[in-house]
């Protein structure tokens, strides 16, 4: 089970940095204020699944740059929060080659978890997802984990979570699954231990 933002995605594509960088230059407001009128409102909801995504951010952004429509938008953060991380990404190609099952394991809402399997390929590369928004509940809530076990029948130690939050890898463990904390520190260990995966 690997996370996406900080682990399998890593910022923009040229430098690694967080997606709004630029924003102020590039559309004309600050990250500060759509976090407020967007993000600090309305995010938990809608990565849930319990509110739809497009109205609250057209509303948002008529508050904040009525000149950006959402498309615009979504397409500047989408494409600017969409640095692979290749090492991982072939380490995975290895694991799936030895029979190992691949899962994305994320808080994201309905649009951009579809942006990450169809645009950016992953749909091809991961044998699935399991992201909040369709769960109905996000990392580190334990029900997530919980759903996702019984979703692929598998239990405890027999499942894996590679993400970057300590909360996330915390309350995985308190499931039972493994879990390893990714950062630039245990990069490295943790690709050697995915080459050492096998089938359960």
């Amino acid at each position: 089970m690997m996370d996406v933002d900080g682990v399998l995605i890593d910022g923009r594509r040229e430098d690694g940095r967080p997606w709004h960088t630029s924003i102020e230059n590039d559309l004309g407001f600050t990250y500060e204020a759509l976090h407020r009128e967007f993000f600090a409102a309305y995010w938990d909801d809608i990565i849930t699944g319990r509110i739809g995504m497009r109205a609250r951010l057209d509303a948002a952004l008529r508050n904040v740059a009525s000149r950006v429509d959402p498309p615009t938008f979504l397409s500047y953060w989408f494409e600017r929060d969409a640095r692979i991380v290749d090492p991982l990404l072939m380490a995975l190609a290895s694991v799936r080659a030895k029979g190992v099952r691949v899962y994305l394991a994320t808080n994201q809402e309905h649009v951009r978890a579809s942006y990450i399997m169809d645009t950016l390929g992953f749909g091809t590369r991961v044998d699935g997802i399991f992201y909040s928004a369709a769960l109905g509940v996000k990392k580190p809530d334990s029900a997530f984990f919980t759903k996702v076990g019984a979703i692929v029948g598998l239990v405890g130690q027999e499942i894996l979570l590679v993400d970057d939050s300590d909360a996330n890898v915390s309350a995985a463990r308190a499931v039972g699954w493994h879990a390893l904390r990714w950062t630039a520190e245990t990069s490295t260990r943790i690709l050697e231990h995915l080459a050492s995966l096998r089938p359960c």
